[in-house]
């Protein structure tokens, strides 16, 4: 599992990471976008040799005319001078038209990548969800995705055509000045960059201080905002905005001392490229004080110095960025890296169901190592019937409905359907053949029909319609103003729980399984509305194999059997009146829940 605060998982090495997202940058599968960053990567050497032999020589050509004294050749100073203001102007139009072309690559980069990561976030197991923090994981998605258009656009347009300028300016001041102004450059691109990288480093610190502090203050507020009624039950409003209040002060703590660290940075690298324009400027003036340069080449070096330090200004930024996009990737990918634990078999085939018989053949669960929940359970449900699963709170009944759809691997044992062993057919068809319906019923905050269809991916407004006359739900629909339409809300909130019970019915008869789960499915209602969504399920079991997990006995008499699971073990099986008569935990369960149901009816009484 990854840590519960993916930010502060291990920095990846950058060339390590970088190498993750070049698939994205070269698709294999998308030469259309090869050819964009092709044309992309020629319109910035364009731009590169406009900027760099286009405006500096014509403005050096311009002054070294006008210094001349001469005024015979007006014309052609001006032709200078217009040359260098068409090719800045140049210089910019191949700048914008590169970004045009490459905008697609960047964005389809980042989809794909958005893309692979919510899959496998999808393919994970049970256990990775139940323990992540929903804020956090989302947060980390989100900077690790948009770091990578970030990314590409800085190292194919920043540092790249920045180290082939700078190949180009090192040219022409060995060729026209001395090798002292190249040895100067190059000292101070030297100095530049290990400053930048020292104090940067220095900073992603203060950086990834703050993402913590950052994702912790998200993760929290989601947290806070889905369990908002608990909130409102425990009167603690005043102690969560507090609680939020303090991690937001932590991080405007920590913000303000990241942001102060920039200060020095810059201040440190104008010094650095201030320093060398002066003295470069200088050793061209003691130069032609000698005669050896003319005016021109003092503005040709001013020129070529700054057009350099604009991009190295950027580097700073630049790298900055780079470093802080390696390590929200580094988190994204550490959630990529986390290995499902539940996979299909090699070569596993499709579940067929011929009748739906299933078996738990000696099943052994625990969800730790040294913590058994099931001990050995040995239970035969034949095709067609209905059996239910009872027991206290802890023997293990919720858990082979977990283990049935295989949200989990046995420890030992296996569950099979129709003699398939479920660990050996692909997860798919194994979960397109049971249907389920919860005791917590959480619905998509969407329209009641979207939460029906979601049943079936190709179901029509038909299907939709008669499962919700099959659950008992379609006059309740009918008379909303909005219908099918009407928005339910998050988690479903808006519907009370019977109605949430109805549209979770609806949706697995829209599915129309062969094996169905009704994991405690009233125990949370009323005895009204319980007794109403009991004959709704009773129907809907017809036909099917059907598994009954329930909390309370008079919801399960009707069962072709029932099993009484203790301590992770089959206690007892028959018949309710079977169980009855044998007087042992079933027996005992059922007069202890009489004698409440007595106990509720003298106090309704009173």
């Amino acid at each position: 599992m990854p840590p519960e605060n993916p930010d502060s998982a291990p920095e990846r090495p950058m060339l390590g990471t970088m190498k993750r997202f070049l698939p994205y940058l070269w698709p294999a599968d998308a030469p259309q976008l090869r050819v964009r960053i092709v044309v992309a990567m020629t319109l910035v050497v364009c731009s590169k040799l406009i900027q760099v032999f286009g405006a500096p020589f014509a403005l050096q050509g311009a002054i070294d005319r006008m210094a001349g004294g001469s005024r015979d050749g007006m014309w052609l100073v001006v032709a200078l001078v217009v040359g260098y203001a068409v090719a800045r102007l140049g210089g910019v139009a191949f700048d914008n038209v590169r970004n045009v072309v490459f905008e697609k690559v960047g964005q389809v980069a980042t989809q794909r990548l958005a893309s692979d990561v919510f899959r496998h976030l999808h393919a994970l197991s049970l256990r990775f969800h139940l323990e992540r923090r929903t804020g956090a994981v989302t947060k980390v998605v989100e900077r690790g995705t948009k770091s990578i258009d970030t990314m590409l656009y800085f190292l194919l347009f920043n540092i790249a055509p920045t180290i082939f300028e700078l190949v180009l300016v090192l040219g022409i001041f060995l060729q026209k000045f001395s090798w002292w102004l190249v040895a100067g450059t190059c000292a101070m691109v030297v100095v530049y960059i290990a400053f930048t990288r020292w104090v940067t480093d220095w900073r992603a610190k203060l950086r990834q201080q703050m993402n913590d502090l950052d994702t912790g203050a998200v993760a929290h507020a989601v947290d806070s905002l889905l369990n908002f009624e608990t909130v409102k039950y425990f009167n603690a409003e005043v102690r969560e905005a507090r609680r939020y209040d303090d991690a937001v002060k932590a991080y405007a703590k920590a913000a303000v001392v990241s942001e102060n660290s920039l200060a020095w940075l810059n201040i440190g690298q104008a010094v650095i490229t201030n320093a060398m324009l002066g003295a470069g400027m200088a050793l061209i003036v003691f130069g032609w004080a000698r005669g050896e340069f003319t005016p021109g080449n003092v503005v040709l070096v001013s020129t070529l110095l700054v057009q350099l330090f604009r991009p190295l200004d950027l580097l700073g930024m630049v790298y900055r960025t780079i470093r802080q996009g390696v390590i929200d990737m580094g988190s994204m990918f550490d959630l990529v890296d986390t290995p499902a634990e539940v996979t299909d078999a090699p070569g596993a085939q499709p579940l067929a169901v011929a009748r739906g018989q299933v078996r738990f053949e000696g099943v052994q669960f625990g969800y730790d190592p040294d913590r058994a929940i099931l001990k050995g359970i040995d239970l035969d449900i034949p095709a067609g019937a209905t059996v239910a699963v009872v027991g206290p709170s802890g023997a293990g009944k919720s858990t082979l409905a977990r283990l049935l759809y295989r949200f989990y691997d046995l420890t030992g044992g296996r569950i099979t359907i129709d003699g398939q062993d479920i660990a050996r057919v692909t997860q798919s068809s194994l979960r397109a053949a049971i249907g389920i319906v919860p005791q917590d019923t959480v619905l998509f905050n969407d329209t009641i029909g979207y939460n029906i269809a979601y049943g079936r991916e190709d179901a029509t407004p038909e299907d939709v319609a008669d499962a919700a006359r099959g659950a008992a739900i379609a006059g309740f629909i009918q008379s909303l103003p909005q219908g099918f339409e009407t928005r339910v809300g998050e988690r479903g909130l808006k519907l009370s729980g019977g109605e949430k019970q109805r549209v979770a019915i609806a949706r697995t008869l829209v599915k129309n399984p062969p094996i169905l789960i009704l994991d405690e499915a009233t125990s949370a209602l009323d005895s009204r509305t319980e007794a109403d969504i009991q004959a709704t399920l009773e129907a809907i079991e017809q036909g099917r194999t059907t598994i009954v997990i329930a909390h309370r006995l008079s919801t399960i008499v009707h069962a072709d059997r029932i099993v009484v699971l203790e301590a992770g073990r089959v206690a007892e099986q028959g018949t309710h009146a079977e169980l009855l008569r044998q007087g042992g935990l079933y027996a005992e369960m059922w007069a202890r829940q009489a004698q409440e149901r007595e106990a509720d009816t003298d106090l309704a009484a009173e």
